[in-house]
């Protein structure tokens, strides 16, 4: 394992290294089956076990897999690129369906690059679920030409372990870039994001939810840079933390000088269900253009007493009533997911940590 950054690092001072290490040496279990993962959606399916390809569970249709050498500077991210990946390079005339990609992990750590390059006009979509135990590192780079538009959503239900996930992408003239994560699982995790507007009225998307429960310990970092006019980008983050756990929600919007007309905002919002839990929410601005909108919000509670009584006088169980409230909570970013096979499947997986929170 190469060099890690440190917890003496500002941007690294809430990652749970230790356990990203102790998944690293962590010894092989047996692998779960990637069968009961897949969701109800037509199209190529990808099966990756500790950062293999597993061509005979995989039917790739357009999804191309070789050795990836990506250009980072990303301290973890340089780990993935030189590895075996996957790709996607797709133009308006190819009209394709959804890509759906399971990664399983048995222990250990595991280093899988990936490369999306949608030409003017293409659309694609991709779903990714992990699962397994151990260190899962992945770096994912994104480039988005004039009016493409491509939907992700990333599901994190390792039972232990840690995963790091690091996106670096551009976003050009009117293309669109619409991103959601679910931290459900029992692992640590890091959501490592640059994300750069490159091209007039360009659009981001780029949130989730991230629940915690026991000793574990979640975050995301994020960073929002638009360069050109008329840029929209939507950060929206929840965390609910349970117990002793940590959930961390960084995030940044930078607006260069010559960004006009920019429309950002942030929306962060930490629940706590144990007073001995802990959320830390960091929104940043930094703008350097004088005609823009942006707006950022966080706040840190617990769950309502007044909406609680009223559930309980109308005979809700309390165990009931509470994971109503926080279902509702973690749906505002759940809700934002277009696809409705998807949303249902982001809901039950939040759904059933709710069951085992509490």
């Amino acid at each position: 394992m190469a060099t890690l950054p440190t917890n003496r690092q500002e941007a690294w001072r809430w990652t749970d290294l230790a356990a990203l290490s102790a998944a690293a040496a962590s010894e092989p279990t047996e692998a779960p089956g990637a069968d009961g993962y897949w969701l109800g959606l037509p199209g190529a399916r990808i099966v990756f076990v500790d950062g293999a390809y597993v061509a005979h569970l995989s039917t790739p249709g357009h999804v191309a897999v070789s050795r990836l050498t990506l250009d980072t500077a990303h301290p973890l991210g340089v780990q993935a690129s030189g590895a075996d990946g996957w790709s996607i390079d797709l133009s308006a005339a190819e009209v394709v369906e959804p890509v759906q990609i399971v990664h399983v992990a048995t222990g250990g750590e595991n280093h899988v690059p990936a490369r999306l390059t949608l030409d003017e006009d293409a659309v694609a979509s991709v779903v990714e679920t992990y699962v397994g135990s151990g260190w899962t590192n992945r770096l994912t780079q994104i480039d988005l030409e004039r009016g493409a538009r491509l939907m992700r959503s990333v599901r994190l239900l390792q039972s232990g372990g840690f995963v790091s996930i690091r996106d670096e992408a551009v976003v050009g003239e009117g293309a669109s870039l619409v991103s959601q994560f679910l931290g459900a699982g029992g692992m640590g995790s890091r959501i490592d994001a640059l994300l750069t507007l490159d091209g007039d009225s360009a659009f981001v998307d780029y949130g989730g939810a991230l629940l915690t429960r026991e000793d574990q310990r979640q975050e995301c970092a994020v960073a929002v840079r638009h360069a050109a006019l008329n840029g929209s980008s939507r950060q929206t983050w929840r965390a609910v933390a349970a117990d002793r756990s940590q959930a961390s929600l960084a995030a940044r919007v930078e607006v260069a000088r010559g960004a006009q007309k920019t429309d950002g905002e942030q929306s962060l919002r930490g629940l706590l269900l144990q007073r001995t839990a802990t959320v830390n929410l960091k929104p940043e601005l930094e703008i350097f253009a004088d005609d823009v909108k942006c707006a950022h919000g966080a706040t840190v509670g617990e769950l309502d007493a007044r909406a609680l009584f009223y559930l309980r006088s109308r005979g809700v169980s309390e165990a009931r009533a509470k994971a109503l409230l926080t279902t509702a909570f973690v749906a505002d970013a759940i809700d934002r997911i277009g696809d409705e096979t998807v949303r249902e499947a982001f809901r039950a997986d939040a759904d059933a940590w709710l069951d085992a929170a509490l």
